[in-house]
């Protein structure tokens, strides 16, 4: 009878080993990486696997000039970003680009858990290292149809994420990133946000509320921002602090949220201002208990560059305060951007000492693979060169010229309504064309565009002037003189049919562009009285936002908004000489004089040179 008991215990222990080693296949099985398992599935799986040190490398974002391959690889990198001026260098191709992002991805992948990285851009209004036509007219369609073109440009050299829409609401026009804003009028910005939807894609109308939705490899995460009320501090001082009440809050600076997340914007920016003394980078209230619960956002929070820094101040005071504040106040990702092993061991520090519950991180990696799943990443990790032939494409800039002609507002057009300057005749014989903006590429696009402060010149993209766009437009038998200042005497004695007067603010950005003043620098106004002096002309005003124009008013003869019209100057030309009507509507109000800011309609004091939606209107003109 032995035998048979012998047999049995082997059989057993033959059950057991099955057993056992369909436990181990079952655990080894990585079910984060099975494209049919649904979100919550895989990041449970894969949330599960990681340590400490790959969850806080998931919540990181770093410049990539600091970067390598081994880098991400080593600490679990979550993210790079190409930041304000961190431009491709001038002999560098798009492959050359896609490649670079490859390079940074592979090492992510080499990883132990193989997370691939998110790659973001810093762009204002999309992809500005490309073209720039920034589009301020109430004008839903088109801004959508921008959306798209942009994602497909941004997807062309290789990059996932962009930082826009800004959906601030700028409620003065002395602060410097005013221009980053669609309008002073929180009923517009709201409408605006339907470039999420071109950016990202048509979220579905039975997608969850709140959900990140990224719709395949030609859209991009997009990136709301900035949480909230950065167009509303004291005297328009950027990062200052914004006194306002809960009504005022909700009707003016939350609506775009609200708009954005139903949209399914991915991601959400923190704003560097204050919120009735409170930093936003550290406000647990609107950021978890708001944004968060309220609003059921579940995409990832990211900060502003360095911007749990500045919760101190002086900024990095105390950053081991700044890493507990911003994180146990919501914040998922920290665009660090440099200083990643020191957050690394802080707050790493402040989890195994109990200051920040590891709860939290698992809420912030969450998030973040959330957004990665959404966008296929694990899937598709690697960019690939079927887009580079989008780039700066013809198609895509007949659109930037559409946005141009279409932003434009005519603020005056001639002397009386019964004798219209524009639009003026191609087939004169003699015009002057003057003023520091006409013949300047950098000064069209401002800030922001391929350097962080922009550029002056010509050299560094590819475009048409608004000098170059005229001479492009008029007959073959005009001849237009260029001189940017002329004097007085030039002007009388150059029998001019008219004059074309270019001039505007100079590129800026961010706290360099705040301006207590808002005066045309010289000699812009030299040139308009020198000009509108001598010869009938019309102004164009090349600025991020209104400025003092008054006092040139009675003797200009036309009066045109261009805003930043970017690369594309030949939109000027087309509405100035009638190939098209004007359209455009004042976005912003314009004010007499800044002693009148802040003013908004329904103030007191609401006196302004053009209201909120002044914009007159032409027909194109019949063939010249």
């Amino acid at each position: 009878m032995e035998r048979p008991r012998i047999v049995g215990i082997l059989l057993m222990g033959i059950l057991v080993w099955c057993c056992m080693a369909t436990s181990a296949n079952a655990d080894t099985k990585m079910i984060y990486k099975d494209s049919n398992q649904p979100y919550n599935v895989r990041i449970k799986d894969l949330i599960g696997r990681m340590t400490l040190e790959e969850k806080i490398g998931q919540m990181i974002q770093i410049e990539r000039n600091v970067s390598s391959p081994e880098v991400m690889r080593k600490y679990f990198i979550g993210s790079l970003l190409s930041g304000g001026g961190s431009e491709p260098t001038p002999q560098a191709s798009p492959k050359d680009w896609i490649d670079m992002v490859n390079e940074f991805q592979k090492g992510s992948l080499s990883s132990r858990l193989g997370i691939p990285m998110i790659y973001g851009i810093d762009a204002v209004h999309g992809h500005n290292n490309v073209y720039k036509a920034t589009i301020f007219p109430h004008n839903i369609g088109l801004v959508n149809r921008i959306g798209v073109v942009t994602a497909l440009e941004v997807r062309a050299t290789g990059i996932h994420y962009v930082f826009a829409p800004c959906i601030a609401v700028c409620r003065d026009p002395r602060w410097g990133r005013c221009y980053e804003s669609y309008s002073e009028d929180p009923k517009i910005v709201q409408d605006m946000t339907e470039i999420i939807p071109g950016l990202q894609g048509q979220i579905p109308s039975s997608y969850p509320k709140g959900v990140p939705f990224v719709g395949g490899m030609e859209s991009v995460a997009a990136c709301a921002k900035h949480y909230i009320g950065d167009g509303g501090t004291t005297k328009g001082i950027n990062e200052n602090n914004t006194v306002i009440d809960n009504k005022g809050l909700l009707s003016i600076h939350m609506p775009g949220y609200v708009s954005s997340i139903r949209k399914g914007v991915a991601t959400v920016m923190i704003s560097y201002s204050s919120l009735n003394g409170v930093k936003m980078h550290a406000n647990y209230e609107m950021v978890t208990n708001f944004l968060k619960k309220n609003l059921r956002f579940k995409g990832f929070v990211i900060s502003d560059w360095e911007g749990i820094d500045r919760i101190t101040s002086p900024p990095h005071a105390n950053y081991t305060y700044s890493i507990e504040a911003s994180v146990n106040a919501g914040l998922d990702m920290i665009m660090l951007p440099y200083n990643y092993t020191e957050f690394i061991d802080g707050l790493t520090y402040l989890v195994k000492n109990n200051f920040v519950p590891m709860s939290r991180i698992d809420d912030a990696v969450k998030r973040i693979l959330l957004v990665k799943f959404t966008m296929g990443l694990f899937e598709n990790p690697l960019a690939d060169e079927k887009f580079v032939e989008q780039l700066g494409c013809e198609a895509h800039r007949e659109l930037a010229r559409e946005a141009v002609r279409k932003s434009l507002v005519l603020l005056k057009n001639g002397k009386s309504a019964d004798a219209p300057l524009l639009p003026l005749p191609n087939k004169a014989s003699n015009i002057l064309v003057a003023g520091s903006h006409a013949d300047n590429l950098g000064y069209q696009c401002g800030g922001w565009t391929i350097k962080w402060m922009g550029f002056s010149g010509n050299n560094l993209t590819t475009g048409t002037t608004i000098l170059t766009a005229i001479k492009n437009t008029v007959g073959p038998t005009t001849k237009v003189v260029y001189n940017e200042n002329p004097d007085a005497e030039f002007v009388k004695s150059g029998g001019f049919s008219y004059a074309i007067v270019v001039v505007g603010e100079h590129p800026y950005a961010e706290t360099k562009g705040d301006n207590l003043n808002l005066t045309i620098p010289e000699p812009g106004p030299s040139t308009i009285t020198n000009v509108c002096g001598t010869v009938k002309c019309v102004v164009v005003v090349v600025s991020g936002r209104p400025v003092v124009i008054q006092p040139y008013v009675a003797s200009i003869e036309a009066l045109v908004a261009a805003w930043l019209p970017g690369s594309e100057g030949q939109g000027v030309a087309d509405v100035l000489f009638g190939d098209f009507g004007f359209t455009g509507k004042l976005s912003f109000t314009w004010f007499k004089t800044v002693d009148q800011l802040p003013m908004h309609v329904g103030d007191p004091h609401y006196d302004p040179l053009f209201p909120l939606g002044f914009g007159l209107t032409t027909q194109p003109a019949k063939a010249q």
